[in-house]
C-alpha cells in the first residue's frame, strides 16, 4: 500500500485530556491529521470501517472494547488499516497480545510526545516500531522459548468470550451485554457458563477479578 501524502488518523483514548494532547501532536505534523475520535473500543471499530482513516491509534485499556479487542475486529473486516497501540505500560503481555492483534507498533505513553510521530511514519511505510525495551523482550523471550521448546500461551477464552467478560466486569446486565454484542441474552448466558467451567470459577466477582488481572478493565 503507496503511503498517503497525508495520513489520516484515527484516534482512540477514553481520557479526553490525553487524547487532546496526542491531537495536537499529531495535528503539528504536516503529513498527519486526525480525522476522527473514538472514546471506546467499540465506537473506535464503527468508526474504523467507515473507510476514512489509514491508521488507527488504539490504547490498549478502553471501556466497551479494549484495544486489544478492537485491533483484532478491525484487522478482521479491514485488514488494509494500519494499527498502533497505545499504553501508560510496559506490559510483556500486551505487547504481544497487540502484535497478534494485527498492530504494527506499541508506543507509551510517557514517551508519545518523542515516539508517536516517527511510530506513525514507520507504520505507514510498512515497518514495525517498537520501544527499545520491548525489542530487548521480544528477542530475550523468543531465545529463551526457542530454546526450551515453548510458545507464547494462549488465552482459554476465545475473542468473543473476553468481550463478554469485560462488559459482565463493568457492571453489565446479560441483557445489555446481548444489545451491546448484537447477539441473544440466551447465547451471552452461554458464553458465561463456558468460562465459568473453562477457569473454574463461580460467579460474577471471580470473573470480575480474572477480567482486572488481565488488563481488560482498570480495578
Amino acid at each position: 500500500m503507496p503511503v498517503p501524502l497525508k495520513t489520516k488518523v484515527l484516534l482512540a483514548d477514553d481520557h479526553v485530556v490525553v487524547r487532546e494532547g496526542l491531537r495536537m501532536v499529531l495535528n503539528a505534523a504536516p503529513d498527519i491529521e486526525v480525522v476522527a475520535e473514538a472514546g471506546d473500543g467499540a465506537e473506535a471499530v464503527k468508526l474504523a470501517l467507515r473507510g476514512e482513516p489509514n491508521l488507527a491509534i488504539l490504547d490498549v485499556s478502553m471501556p466497551v472494547m479494549t484495544g486489544l479487542q478492537a485491533a483484532r475486529e478491525i484487522s478482521r473486516r479491514r485488514p488494509e488499516l494500519r494499527i498502533l497501540m497505545l499504553s501508560m505500560h510496559e506490559n510483556e503481555q500486551y505487547l504481544f497480545e497487540a502484535l497478534k492483534a494485527g498492530a504494527s507498533g506499541y508506543v507509551l505513553k510517557s514517551v508519545a510526545n518523542r515516539d508517536l510521530l516517527e511510530a506513525c511514519r514507520a507504520t505507514m511505510r510498512g515497518e514495525p516500531f517498537l520501544y527499545p525495551a520491548a525489542l530487548t523482550t521480544l528477542v530475550r523471550d523468543y531465545l529463551d522459548g526457542a530454546r526450551r521448546g515453548e510458545t507464547v500461551p494462549e488465552d482459554p477464552l476465545t475473542p468473543r468470550e473476553l468481550e463478554v467478560v469485560k462488559l459482565i466486569a463493568e457492571g453489565h446486565t446479560s441483557e445489555e451485554i446481548a444489545e451491546l454484542l448484537v447477539i441473544s441474552k440466551k447465547t451471552v448466558d452461554r458464553h458465561r457458563a463456558n468460562m465459568l467451567e473453562k477457569l473454574g470459577m463461580r460467579n460474577r466477582v471471580e470473573l470480575t477479578r480474572y477480567a482486572i488481572r488481565r488488563g481488560l478493565v482498570e480495578p
